[in-house]
């Protein structure tokens, strides 16, 4: 069952709406596979929940 408690996500993206004082406050995270099809690290990912200021 998933846990429903609160992460905290560090993000320096300061461009994002969802960006405040380096910490992600956005309600749901999506990242997604960043054109590859299998992920082995951290640039094969993105993130698809930024939205612009």
């Amino acid at each position: 069952m998933p846990d429903n408690k609160c992460q905290q996500i560090k993000c320096t993206v300061t461009e994002c709406a969802y960006n405040t004082n380096v910490m992600c406050d956005a309600p749901m995270i999506q990242v997604d596979r960043n054109g590859v099809s299998k992920a082995s690290n951290s640039p094969h990912t993105r993130c698809e929940t930024f939205k612009p200021r």
